[in-house]
């Protein structure tokens, strides 16, 4: 059991810093030399030997710990500065492999001496509040609702050739959209963008059927698990793309299909026609052929007649 002197020694401690712990975060240059005097009252009371409930991270954990938390950081920096326009699985995914690797180093790392405290115990589950499993799990929940892993390779070492073929178009929409604005800013007075509509059309609709199919195919792959959306930098820049084409440029996406829709669309106008038609063919009846009868005489004439050969 512990000496008085080391107790007493604890709760002055927690008392100095409970109190000095505010003003020194408000004015730290005022309160450097008291917090630097608690910290050396910690170290000797460290080396005293403090109660066992209160255990000191291992140098492996403790390091670790630090990794993380400079991963955290960095993702997080990252998502930020991504987050418009959004490009955060093909700029981010570099640092959230790295964040999970870190995890996952936690998770399973145990100290080099048989005495030592798992990492795993110590840093995730010995509080109620466990930061490092809710930082872990915010990022999780974060990549998953922008369903990066349908624009990564299965292995997510970097973009997919379908995304990138994707962006390499997107771009180039771009680039064409600014070649041919005639030195006019997007966002002055209606201009005549007849040249974008004229000279983007081609580039423009390629970008559109690859996004067309590219949806089609992750909505067949239902048994690989992602989710039917394809990711968050695709549907933005696709967004993108359609609204200045649309709204800012008043552009028209050509039909392809316009003579068999107009073909189809005939036929069925013309259908009643060739239905009353048949149908007054078919039940025409022929004009009857009255056939007037005899007259017949009138009784006069049958009684002369009666007499007569009477």
């Amino acid at each position: 059991m512990a000496p008085p002197q080391c107790f007493s020694g604890v709760l002055l401690l927690v008392l100095a810093l409970a109190v000095l712990g505010p003003a020194a975060a408000a004015e730290e240059p005022r309160w450097a030399p008291a917090l630097e005097a608690a910290e050396g009252l910690a170290e000797e009371l460290w080396g005293a030997g403090l109660p066992g409930d209160l255990p000191e991270l291992e140098p492996e954990c403790r390091s670790l710990l630090a990794a993380f938390a400079e991963g955290c950081a960095a993702l997080t920096g990252c998502l930020g500065r991504r987050a418009r326009p959004v490009r955060l699985c093909q700029g981010c995914h570099g640092l959230y492999r790295r964040l999970l690797t870190l995890y996952g180093s936690i998770a399973r790392a145990v100290g080099n001496s048989s005495e030592s405290h798992n990492c795993a115990k110590s840093i995730l589950t010995s509080d109620r509040l466990q930061i490092v499993v809710t930082l872990s799990e915010f990022f999780n929940e974060t990549w998953e609702a922008a369903n990066c892993a349908n624009c990564l390779k299965n292995n997510s070492e970097g973009l997919s050739n379908s995304t990138e073929e994707f962006l390499d178009l997107f771009n180039k929409s771009l680039t064409c959209f600014e070649h041919n604005l005639q030195g006019q800013t997007v966002y002055l007075s209606p201009n005549n963008y007849t040249e974008v509509c004229k000279n983007c059309n081609e580039t423009y609709t390629k970008l559109n059927d690859l996004y067309n199919n590219l949806q089609r195919m992750n909505r067949q792959s239902d048994e690989s698990g992602h989710s039917a959306h394809l990711c968050i930098d695709v549907e933005d820049a696709m967004n993108i793309t359609r609204k200045l084409w649309s709204r800012t440029f008043n552009c028209s996406l050509p039909c392809s299909d316009t003579v068999p829709v107009i073909a189809v669309s005939s036929f069925i106008l013309f259908l009643p026609i060739v239905f009353y038609l048949s149908s007054f063919l078919h039940s025409k009846q022929k004009k009857r052929i009255l056939i007037l009868p005899k007259r017949i005489q009138s009784n006069a004439s049958l009684v002369n007649i009666q007499e007569k050969y009477s």
